[in-house]
């Protein structure tokens, strides 16, 4: 039986292995679905940017670890969403602006995969995510000190709604994943959305910026559907867990939940980078 990082090797970094996957290499993307699966569904992430380096530490060769994850995030987002729509957290006007912005500049982003390598796109992951995680944890302490409601009207400018949908979506394009690792700590810091409305914002926008990257990632030949597969045997269902148990957490012990444990993964990926 060839092991998965044989496989890489062979075949190359920049493409999918598409053979024979030890069993022992299916359970831990299993167990990585489950917990992105999760975490997504819970801090409004689509989940491909946590997964991308944690499948690419088990061996899966960078750029299928970037878009492998992708076609599983668009059920998942969409059952996530779906708790935080029906709970009135949804900015329905910043999702058409997002729409209308980023599905374009997402294929375009998606498509400079093929000029662009991937394993710098897998540390850029990493750096992105600890810095974001970190002014997260700081606004969430502004907004506490403030005492800033999270369901307090807030006034989105439609000018920040285009920048920071179009700087997420050729990002996401180019890292494989569907935007929420950006959109929601964006919207937070950027746009001054509560953190609720923030994370459900971005599940029901992700959801849509995932289709053209996964087309694009799929004609490309990126994607190694077998992964796909089992990914999002794990990662639908826990993306509903995830939502409801946010939904139920105060708006402080969401948003530091949130930056803490980014924050650790990203930094502890990075620390074991080298």
């Amino acid at each position: 039986m060839i092991s998965v990082v044989h496989k890489g090797l062979i075949d190359g970094w920049s493409r999918p292995f598409n053979g024979v996957v030890e069993p022992h290499v299916l359970l831990g993307v299993l167990l990585i679905g489950a917990g992105v699966g999760f975490l997504s569904g819970a801090f409004g992430k689509g989940g491909a940017a946590i997964s991308t380096p944690l499948l690419h530490a088990l061996g899966i060769p960078a750029m299928a670890a970037i878009a492998s994850p992708l076609p599983a995030t668009i059920p998942a987002t969409l059952l996530a969403g779906r708790g935080y729509a029906r709970a009135g957290h949804v900015d329905r006007r910043v999702v058409r602006i997002g729409v209308i912005v980023g599905v374009p500049l997402t294929a375009l982003g998606a498509f400079a995969t093929r000029w662009i390598p991937g394993e710098p796109l897998v540390l850029a992951t990493d750096v992105v995510l600890l810095v974001l995680a970190l002014r997260v944890l700081l606004r969430g302490h502004e907004r506490d000190e403030s005492g800033v409601d999270d369901v307090a009207p807030v006034h989105v400018s439609r000018l920040r709604t285009v920048a920071v949908v179009a700087v997420a979506a050729v990002v996401s394009g180019l890292l494989g994943n569907s935007g929420g690792f950006l959109l929601a700590p964006l919207f937070m810091n950027v746009l001054g959305m509560p953190v609720r409305r923030a994370l459900g914002t971005s599940l029901a926008l992700a959801a849509v910026l995932a289709v053209p990257g996964t087309i694009v990632h799929a004609w490309l030949g990126h994607i190694d559907w077998s992964l796909t597969l089992v990914f999002g045997l794990a990662a639908v269902p826990f993306a509903t867990i995830g939502a409801t148990t946010a939904l139920r957490m105060r708006e402080r012990s969401l948003t530091l939940a949130y930056g803490v444990g980014i924050a650790l993964l990203s930094g502890g990926l990075l620390a074991f980078a080298r």
